[in-house]
């Protein structure tokens, strides 16, 4: 999850396993507390460009449709949660630690009424969830939302330009205005693992 700030500056959170040296994400070992879990916390280019245009994975980019409120207390609860992980560790659960769930559980703090749902334990499925509860750019289907979400041929362009690169990754993405000035915004970020 990507969050804008007035001043143009944008802080992405990602929960993620954190690795030790030589060791490989596996779903099965994350069903047996093989990883501590981490809350990574940096700037766009860091974060995005790495998945995209040094791991190869899918990113896409969408625009959520939330009050500036709502986007500050999911920014709070983000640095709530990394906050508690530092004091007290927790690990990763494949099923019930996830990326994924930790999406789940901060929107379901904005609206409690939030359903279950298959998406919600298969990783790479919580937009089009999303999508389905009315929170991503409305008046488009989700097939077009997630063309012209898929960043990766804009952030690997932008590759050289730091300064830029928030900016083009955004170019085309529905519900996000060319720039003319900062604005908060609010964007959800998928990565699917290759």
């Amino acid at each position: 999850v990507s969050f804008g700030f007035s001043d143009g500056q944008r802080l992405v959170f990602s929960l993620e396993i954190r690795k030790e040296r030589d060791e490989t994400f596996s779903a099965l070992g994350g069903f047996f507390r093989k990883f501590e879990q981490v809350i990574v916390a940096s700037d766009e280019r860091d974060l995005i460009r790495t998945r995209s245009n040094v791991r190869g994975e899918q990113v896409y980019l969408y625009r959520l449709r939330a009050t500036p409120a709502q986007l500050r207390s999911v920014l709070l609860d983000y640095l709530g949660r990394a906050e508690r992980l530092r004091r007290q560790p927790e690990f990763y659960n494949t099923l019930t630690s996830n990326c994924t769930t930790i999406l789940f559980e901060l929107a379901r703090r904005i609206d409690p009424a939030l359903p279950l749902d298959y998406r919600l334990l298969a990783s790479g499925h919580f937009a089009e969830y999303a999508y389905d509860q009315g929170a991503l750019t409305s008046g488009l289907p989700y097939t077009v939302l997630r063309d012209r979400g898929h960043i990766n041929a804009r952030a690997i362009a932008s590759d050289a330009d730091a300064h830029d690169f928030s900016q083009a990754i955004r170019a085309g993405v529905p519900g996000i205005a060319a720039p003319a000035g900062s604005t908060v915004s609010d964007q959800l970020l998928k990565i699917n693992r290759p």
